[in-house]
C-alpha cells in the first residue's frame, strides 16, 4: 500500500497605504474630493461677497441667496467631512451616494435661482455681483458632480446574459 503526502503552501501578502487610519487623504487628491473642496469655496465666496455688501436694494432676494449659499455649504462641507473620515463605511445604512445625488440636484435648482435673483436685484453693485458670478460658478460645480456621479445614475448593469 502506497502512502501519498500532498503539502501545500500559502502566501500571504499585506499591504499598507497612506490613508491608514482615521483620515483619508486620498479622497482630497481625488476628483471627487478636490471638486467638492472648490463647490465649498465658492460658495463661501459668493456668500461673503453679498453678505459684505454695504448697500442692499433688496432685502428678501439677498437674504434668500445668503441662506442658500450658506445651507449648501454646510451641507457639502458636511459629506466632504463624512468622506474624509470614512463615515460613510461605518453607516452603511444609509446610502451615501443617493443622498448626495439628491443634495446635487436641489442645490443646483436653487443656487441657480438665487444666483439669477442676485443677479437681476444687483443694480451694478459690485459685490454682488460678484457674489451672482460665484453663484453661477458654484452651479455649474454643482452640474459636473451631477455628471460624474455615475454610480447613482447608471448603476451596475449586466454585460452579458448567462444561458
Amino acid at each position: 500500500m502506497s502512502h501519498r503526502i500532498v503539502t501545500t503552501t500559502s502566501t500571504t501578502t499585506t499591504t499598507t497605504t497612506s490613508s491608514d487610519g482615521c483620515l483619508d487623504f486620498s479622497y482630497c487628491r481625488s476628483f471627487q474630493g478636490l471638486l467638492k473642496i472648490a463647490q465649498v469655496v465658492t460658495l463661501m465666496i459668493a456668500f461673503l461677497c453679498v453678505h459684505c455688501s454695504s448697500i442692499w436694494t433688496d432685502y428678501d432676494a439677498f437674504r434668500y441667496f445668503e441662506v442658500v449659499t450658506l445651507w449648501f455649504f454646510f451641507t457639502f462641507l458636511i459629506f466632504f467631512l463624512i468622506y474624509m473620515l470614512r463615515l460613510q463605511t461605518r453607516l452603511p445604512c444609509i446610502y451615501w451616494a443617493l443622498v448626495e445625488f439628491f443634495h446635487y440636484i436641489l442645490g443646483t435648482i436653487l443656487i441657480f435661482i438665487a444666483s439669477i435673483i442676485v443677479a437681476v436685484k444687483s443694480f451694478t453693485l459690485s459685490s454682488i455681483v460678484a457674489g451672482s458670478v460665484f453663484g453661477f460658478i458654484a452651479t455649474f460645480l454643482f452640474v459636473i458632480s451631477l455628471l460624474t456621479s455615475n454610480k447613482v445614475i447608471c448603476g451596475s448593469q449586466q454585460t452579458s446574459i448567462g444561458v
